[in-house]
């Protein structure tokens, strides 16, 4: 068994390169979904970045990274927001972007049911007009309730929208499915969605 001041150093440890990790997490997502132009680098047309060119302009902004780190974040990102190429040579947001790119995503046929966790505040707009993307390029949705728990509450009280997927599907709706297990369509109407429980 490890003694007290040996786990206290690991755990210490450990904190330090969560803490480290979720910093470098929250960056890459400013700069690889929203505001590239903030370190002066380039996404091409699917989004894409040169892992090299990443790498040497977060230093040269004083955010030090090396690749090892680099794969540990999209390794360890809880929502798989990053993804490599196949031979790790650049990488790119999963999805989430406001700026304009096209993710190149083949339409899919999606599950029965998807869901959508939104705060409260918001359900009564939504049931009026839908849900709309606003200043992202898809509407998000989830597969299952503890993931979209998960995404509303980050808008405080939660309400979680059940979706009639493949019924849109039917009707003529694209879905896609990003590379870490999101669904994404461009808009949900109203006549698509009830209300399956809100967490008070």
């Amino acid at each position: 068994m490890l003694s007290l001041a040996t786990q206290i150093y690991y755990g210490s440890f450990f904190m330090q390169n969560k803490d480290k990790t979720k910093k470098i997490s929250k960056f890459l997502s400013l700069v690889l979904r929203h505001k590239p132009e903030v370190i002066g680098i380039n996404l091409d047309k699917n989004g894409w970045v040169k892992v090299d060119e990443l790498i040497s302009k977060m230093n040269d902004y004083g955010k030090k990274i090396d690749k090892k780190t680099l794969a540990m974040v999209v390794a360890n990102n809880d929502k798989k927001r990053f993804s490599f190429n196949s031979n790790k040579t650049k990488i790119r947001a999963s999805q989430g972007h406001s700026i304009n790119i096209d993710l190149a995503y083949q339409a899919s046929k999606p599950p029965e049911i998807l869901y959508h966790g939104t705060g409260q505040k918001s359900v009564s707009s939504i049931m009026a007009t839908g849900i709309n993307k606003r200043n992202r390029q898809h509407v998000h949705l989830s597969s299952d309730t503890i993931t979209a728990t998960k995404v509303g509450q980050r808008h405080g009280k939660v309400t979680i929208l059940e979706i009639a997927a493949q019924e849109m599907f039917a009707d003529g709706y694209e879905f896609y499915l990003s590379d870490n297990k999101v669904w994404l369509s461009d808009f949900v109407p109203t006549k698509y969605i009830k209300i399956l429980h809100s967490n008070s």
